[in-house]
């Protein structure tokens, strides 16, 4: 995938006032995360959460999308969401969340977690402890079949940090071993990963401890 264009983020960027109150089934959470956001056609740009529910998510953006465009974001602290515009707003855009029951009740988790992480701080500072892992050779298979050797530079029950030369689209489906995983976001050494399945904690410590 070609490198997005730089875009600078304007930090000035407010939900609109003009907005109505959300009326919506699931209760919407004021909460404020960085990240970035892919459109339809691969571009990236960096964006900023506005609120968030377990049904959907309005999100500050520099640029425009279209109504029924199918976005994919990587927010801090929540890691990726996918969903389609259902409308758009002087400065974001909302999107309706496709999201399975398994990862419904994971998000609710997590967006409890963020309205109430002050009070909890401390050792809840972290969704999922990270394994300590030290270059460990692993096998990455590509959607078109290939396989490329990888590092595992750190793993959480959540996902990974993959060391490789290799740059798949974001949003691709990935076999990080023998874990199903979406590609979320590139980094210098390689990319992340988020894991489809969680898997047993104590399975995750032995596969790459």
């Amino acid at each position: 995938m070609c490198p997005a264009p730089a875009v600078s983020f304007r930090s000035s960027l407010r939900p609109d006032p003009r907005i109505v109150p959300d009326r919506r089934r699931h209760k919407r959470f004021s909460v404020a995360l960085l990240g970035r956001f892919m459109r339809a056609n691969k571009q990236e740009y960096p964006c900023r959460l506005a609120d968030i529910s377990v049904g959907g998510a309005a999100i500050m953006a520099p640029v425009e999308v279209e109504l029924g465009e199918r976005i994919v974001a990587y927010l801090d602290e929540l890691g990726g969401l996918e969903g389609q515009v259902s409308r758009v707003f002087d400065g974001g855009f909302a999107i309706q969340l496709k999201v399975s029951q398994h990862k419904r009740e994971k998000l609710a988790a997590q967006i409890t977690w963020l309205v109430n992480k002050d009070e909890l701080g401390g050792a809840a500072g972290r969704r999922h402890q990270r394994l300590e892992v030290v270059n460990k050779s692993q096998t990455l298979l590509l959607p078109d079949g290939s396989h490329v050797p990888c590092r595992v530079l750190d793993v959480s029950l959540s996902g990974a940090s993959i060391g490789t030369l290799v740059r798949p689209a974001i949003g691709d489906i990935v076999m990080f071993g023998k874990l199903r995983c979406k590609v979320m976001r590139y980094h210098d050494r390689g990319i992340g990963v988020q894991f489809l399945d969680i898997p047993d904690p104590e399975a995750l410590r032995r596969y790459f401890g």
